[in-house]
């Protein structure tokens, strides 16, 4: 795999034009820790297999030794595309090993399915997983072993999710080291955006991340030229975009198993529809109240920081649940208000860096690549949920635990990254404290209000995300009550209908990001309103699984259509140092109407059928989406 992974950013180096010459002027930094962690990671397994048997005894510290020490190689080198992708990867296989004692777990069935059997494993490094998915297989790594079969005609072989991470980012760091501009003899790629002098950067002639043309058009530029120039491989050259992504794509992860198993928890400790809704209502009620309050901090406060703090805090939350619950199921809620207490400061400083990592022409791409992170983690995450809640049953401590080490781990990342801070005025203020506060409180929603564009959309989206909001709450018990549980059983039938409303999240913003400059941004929300409540409906109406996970499709991709372009409307039309403060205002006038409807909504579902709850609230999605295609504010941007 990981061999595969260097071929293809040769080849897609090649075929954009890029030089294999400039490989060689490459420099990285510490590269005798490099050798150092190879040497233990390779040399450890050589040992072994020739029966030296003191480095047999110390197997399991020489192996992890290995992988940490390439972890902060790759760490200290994360200015370069692709190094921080090689640093996660490297710590999975060194997590999975240090689970099984100094053996990498190779699952049983990924042999037969690339036709190797046990006896070809390397005996020295790998030991067989047995075929069953259950508690077993979760404690010993099974999800970071070696499980990914790949079938090559003349290597077939078994890989784990760190070696994917690993090929992903040597592809990618050979790429970006083969299209550099013949200027940048450190190795390293730019970081960030360019000056704004600098829109196009010539390599050999060709436009490399320019978004502009040139002096003299040509005909038709060549396809690697185009490439080349294309927001996305921008994107993916910026070392410091790719780190924020990364991050959120590992929290996000984390979230799923997290959500998964505090609704199946309450759930099966109450019984109870309402009660199980009354968990997401307690998620939701801080946006109403704290959002604003938490974005007017955030203006204050460095970014950043920001980040990092409401990661580690909010990895405290989630490991107190398997231990609250044992007290009283009732301690979930107040937990679940703080989690998302916390996440108020996380959202706006999240959307408030954006501006300052990536160029404005990138700003729709920056956006859909963000949403795909959502999608990415809803397609691994649930089914992986579905299945570790299902096998775990009652003791469902290992969802939270996974998900607090997701929270680390992005903060760990995002602490890589190297922001431009906001200068802001520096001059004494008149007045209280408290009193400058309600009153740069006060100037976030005066901006808010005074922007047509920005106040009417937000009004619109606050009605047509009353399905999401209705979906949420009632997610589990459609699954369990409404649906068909012939082909797929409850829990596995609820994590299979988030997972398809992850890939429609996936598809909708590639789709967005490759296509959505040539498409108004606001047609492109009333669009995907009323692709949303159309499907919505239908999901309400079937309770058949095949038709309930094609609208869980369309609903995804719907949701990301009208998603991104609100998202970047605001960013283009909101100065950084009211962000946090603009953007905490839409998100209580939205995620209030979506409180409002989850206690409707589990209030109706004891009395109405949960299938004809979410179609109403589709329907409302409908109207909404007509309402929008007749505000010019809205639909002409």
């Amino acid at each position: 795999m990981i061999v595969t992974g260097l071929l293809l950013g040769l080849l897609l180096g090649v075929l954009v034009g890029g030089r294999l010459g400039r490989l060689l002027d490459v420099r990285l930094h510490w590269v005798g820790l490099i050798f150092l962690a190879l040497f233990l990671r390779l040399g450890t397994q050589a040992g072994i297999a020739n029966g030296i048997d003191l480095v047999e005894a110390f197997r399991l510290p020489l192996f992890v030794a290995g992988f940490l020490l390439l972890s902060l190689a790759m760490w200290l080198n994360r200015a370069s595309p692709g190094m921080l992708a090689i640093a996660v990867g490297s710590l999975s296989n060194g997590l999975a090993v240090l689970l099984n004692g100094g053996w990498m777990p190779v699952w049983e069935p990924s042999l037969a399915a690339v036709g190797m059997s046990v006896g070809e494993l390397n005996q020295s490094f790998h030991r067989p997983l047995p075929a069953p998915v259950d508690l077993d297989f979760f404690l010993r790594g099974g999800p970071l072993g070696d499980l990914i079969p790949v079938p090559l005609p003349l290597l077939p072989n078994v890989g784990s999710v760190g070696d994917a991470f690993i090929a992903a980012g040597l592809g990618w760091f050979v790429f970006s080291a083969m299209i550099r501009p013949p200027s940048d003899t450190e190795g390293t790629i730019r970081l960030g955006p360019p000056p704004a002098a600098e829109s196009v950067v010539p390599l050999d002639g060709l436009t490399v991340l320019g978004g502009t043309r040139r002096a003299t058009l040509a005909p038709a530029p060549p396809l690697g030229e185009r490439l080349r120039g294309h927001a996305y491989v921008r994107l993916a050259l910026d070392a410091r975009f790719v780190a924020f992504w990364l991050a959120q794509t590992i929290s996000l992860f984390g979230d799923r198993l997290h959500q998964v198993a505090l609704a199946v928890l309450v759930y099966g400790v109450t019984n109870s529809p309402l009660a199980t809704g009354l968990v997401f209502l307690a998620a939701t009620l801080p946006n109403i109240a704290l959002g604003p309050i938490a974005g007017t901090f955030v203006d204050r406060w460095d970014h950043k920081k920001v980040l990092i703090v409401s990661d580690v805090l909010r990895a405290a939350l989630v490991l107190l649940v398997p231990f609250a619950v044992l007290v009283d199921v009732v301690l979930l809620y107040p937990i679940a208000f703080l989690v998302t207490t916390v996440s108020l400061f996380n959202r706006p400083a999240k959307v408030a860096v954006l501006p300052r990592l990536v160029r404005k022409d990138d700003m729709l791409a920056a956006n859909s690549a963000t949403w795909t992170a959502d999608a990415l983690a809803d397609i691994a995450g649930f089914p992986i949920a579905g299945l570790l809640v299902a096998f775990l049953a009652g003791d469902l401590t290992l969802a939270f635990v996974v998900d607090a080490a997701t929270y680390i781990l992005s903060a760990l990342l995002l602490a890589a990254i190297v922001i431009p801070p906001v200068v802001r005025e520096t001059g004494a203020k008149v007045g209280s404290a408290v009193a400058n506060f309600l009153n740069e409180l006060k100037d976030g929603w005066r901006f808010l209000r005074g922007q047509p564009t920005l106040m009417q959309n937000t009004l619109v989206s606050a009605v047509a995300q009353t399905s999401v909001g209705v979906t949420l709450a009632l997610a589990v018990v459609y699954s369990r009550d409404w649906l068909d549980g012939t082909l797929i059983p409850y829990p596995e039938n609820y994590a299979a209908i988030e997972t398809v409303i992850g890939v429609g999240n996936l598809i909708g913003g590639v789709a967005v990001g490759a296509l959505g400059s040539r498409l108004r941004k606001g047609w492109l929300v009333v669009g995907g309103f009323l692709f949303m409540g159309a499907a919505t409906v239908a999901l309400g109406l079937t309770g058949n699984i095949a038709l309930a996970l094609l609208a869980g499709l369309v609903m995804g991709i719907a949701n990301v259509i009208y998603i991104v372009p609100t998202q970047t409307i605001f960013i283009e039309l909101t100065p950084v140092e009211l962000m946090g403060r603009v953007v905490a205002f839409r998100s209580s006038l939205v995620f209030g109407s979506m409180l409002g409807a989850m206690a409707v909504a589990g209030l109706m579902a004891e009395t109405v059928a949960v299938g004809w709850v979410i179609a109403i609230s589709g329907g409302l999605t409908l109207l909404a989406g007509v309402v929008a295609a007749l505000l010019p504010a809205v639909r002409d941007p």
